[in-house]
Formats: C-alpha cells, sequence, structure tokens
C-alpha cells in the first residue's frame, strides 16, 4: 500500500487547531483509500522562533524536501520568514488560489469559479530594495524570461482541465519592459494552445471587474505582486478569506495552505473556521496525483455547507472547530460507502 509523507506545520494563532480538524478529516477519509498518510510534525513561525531563535529550522527545510508534501497552517508576523523564504528556497514558482462559490457563504454571485496563476519567485518579493539617498529607496522588479514562461505554460495546461480560458494580467502601459516581457512570453505561449481562448486585461481593469463579472473568469495568469492582491479581492467576492486555499508548487515540492494569517485574535477560542485548510488538503491530493481523494473533500465540505445546520460564527452559526470537522469527517464518510 503507497504511502504518503506528509510534512505537517500547525503554525501559529489558530493554525494548530484548524491542522487538528483538518488531520480528523484526512482520518476519515483514508479510511475508503488504498493509500495511507504519514505525517512529520515541524515547526515553523513565531512561537518556534521564540522557542529556536529562528522562524524557519534547519530541520523543518529538511522535513519538507524529505516529503512528498507539506500542510501547512497560517504563521503569525514571520510569514515572510517562513513561506516567502520557502518559495525562494524549494523554487515553488506557482502559487494557485482558487476562487468559487459555495452554499451558505455570500458571494458576489452563485456561478463563480475561477483560478488564478501566480508567479510566486520574482517581482518586487525579491527583495531586492536599498537606498539611493537618505530620503529615496528603490526597489528592484525582477521579472525574467524562464520565470513568465513556466507560469504561463503552467495557467494553460491548467486551463485544459477547465473551461480552456485564460486572462493573462499586467501592466505593459506603464511598467513597458518588465511587465512588457510578461505579455509578450503570454503571447507565445498562447499561440502553442489554439483551444484556449486567450485574453489580456491591464491590472486596474482586472481588479474591477473581479467586482463587475467574476462569472466571465477560468484561469487568470499574472505576476507575483499583481497576483497577491487580486487573490484577496478574489477571496471577498466569492464570501470569505476564511474559505480562501492556496497551492505553492514546484517542479519537485508542494506546500498548500490557507490565504488568511493567523488570526490571534480568536485563536484558542475553538471557533475558527477550518475548511481553508481542508481545501488546501484537497488540492494537495490533487498535485500528488489523487483526484478522486481531491474531488471527495470537497463536495464533503460543499454537503455540509449546504445543508447549514453546523457552522461556524463567521458563516453565521454557532458551531465550534472540531464540531464542523466531525460533520465534514461524517460527509467524507458517507460518499465513501457510497463508492
Amino acid at each position: 500500500m503507497k504511502t504518503y509523507r506528509i510534512a505537517v506545520i500547525p503554525g501559529d494563532g489558530i493554525g494548530p487547531e484548524q491542522m487538528e480538524a483538518t488531520l480528523k478529516v484526512l482520518e476519515a477519509l483514508e479510511e475508503g483509500m488504498s493509500w495511507r498518510l504519514s505525517y512529520t510534525f515541524c515547526e515553523a513561525g513565531d512561537r518556534c522562533a521564540e522557542k529556536h531563535g529562528t522562524p524557519l529550522p534547519e530541520e523543518t527545510v529538511k522535513a519538507i524536501k524529505s516529503s512528498d508534501a507539506c500542510l501547512k497552517a497560517p504563521v503569525g508576523e514571520s510569514a515572510a520568514d517562513v513561506i516567502v523564504k520557502l518559495r525562494q528556497m524549494l523554487d515553488l514558482y506557482a502559487n494557485l488560489r482558487p476562487a468559487k462559490s459555495y452554499p451558505n457563504v455570500p458571494a458576489l454571485r452563485p456561478d463563480i469559479d475561477f483560478l488564478i496563476v501566480r508567479e510566486n519567485t520574482e517581482d518586487l518579493y525579491k527583495g531586492f530594495e536599498f537606498f539611493v539617498a537618505p530620503d529615496v529607496a528603490v526597489g528592484l522588479r525582477v521579472i525574467s524570461r524562464r520565470g513568465c514562461e513556466r507560469i504561463a505554460e503552467l495557467a494553460f495546461k491548467l486551463s485544459m482541465r477547465r473551461r480552456r480560458k485564460v486572462t493573462a494580467v499586467h501592466k505593459a502601459n506603464v511598467m513597458r519592459v518588465t511587465c512588457g516581457l510578461f505579455r509578450e512570453v503570454c503571447r507565445e505561449v498562447a499561440s502553442r494552445y489554439p483551444e484556449v481562448e486567450f485574453e489580456e486585461m491591464y491590472v486596474d481593469a482586472a481588479a474591477m471587474n473581479l467586482i463587475r463579472k467574476p462569472q466571465e473568469f477560468d484561469v487568470i495568469v499574472t505576476t507575483n505582486m499583481f497576483g497577491d492582491i487580486l487573490s484577496d479581492e478574489a477571496a471577498q467576492v466569492v464570501g470569505s478569506i476564511g474559505l480562501a486555499a492556496g497551492a505553492n508548487i514546484g517542479d519537485e515540492h508542494g506546500i498548500f495552505e490557507p490565504v488568511h494569517g493567523s488570526a490571534p485574535d480568536i485563536a484558542g477560542k475553538g471557533i475558527a473556521n477550518p475548511t481553508s485548510l481542508i481545501l488546501a488538503a484537497a488540492m494537495m491530493f490533487d498535485w500528488l496525483g489523487e483526484r478522486e481523494a481531491a474531488k471527495l473533500l470537497e463536495t464533503a465540505i460543499e454537503e455540509v455547507l449546504a445543508e447549514g445546520k453546523v457552522l461556524t460564527p463567521d458563516l453565521g452559526g454557532k458551531a465550534k472547530t472540531m464540531e464542523f470537522a466531525e460533520k465534514v469527517a461524517e460527509a467524507v464518510r458517507r460518499k465513501l460507502e457510497k463508492s
């Protein structure tokens, strides 16, 4: 029987509660699968920094490298020293952030379903900032042909599994060199996929159209900073950033996590919504090639949300984190019995 080795980072704030709930659901999922999960628990984040003097110990990096995938809960103020560093270190060049309407979640429309494919290692997030004079600071925007080509190629490949439409988002009318290169490469890749509808959109127009006509998007491909901003907007367009999951993937490694932060204001109260981390786990299974498991997790979530009897406070209910997880686990088991 195949065993997947998963590095688990419980994180800070509500992270440990979300992780406990998610592992409860994955326990139910394993019962009906022909594979098993083996966990290696790792430390990273604010609490880790207080304990070990670093938010990202070498032991954690080694565990991620030797695992098949990493499931990571949110961390606190040290997020840039954890996930941004891991993206660079492991060459996790693609950040995938789906935005989808779910039952009993206040999305702008019930028919929203698109995916933001964000370049994850370049742009201003390289961190090349410095002062050129006492009161003048400069940040270098790094955009490479290789970076553009591999993120565009991935976007078009993913569109083939969806509705076959790709929107390249840039600002080439102002940033003529960096965004100009991104636009040029996206056009080149588009020419190799004649069966995929291709369009371009300036980032300000894209921000507007995410609200005006979100149902018309399928796959959005864009640069690092634009993708970061648009994906948070997209999460709110579909009702709540508390349900937003993301994947950081490269050719060899993958880290799957909620989009949101550690929410220290509600930590320890047992009321956090674990949906974002459960959906991140679904993305992990999809990346591992276990698409049946990925779909089963998502449909179990949809079933519980549609029923509307066990919802966490952020969705208007009174359920605790583990109550919601147990309800999802029950839905998983029912679906396994029927399959």
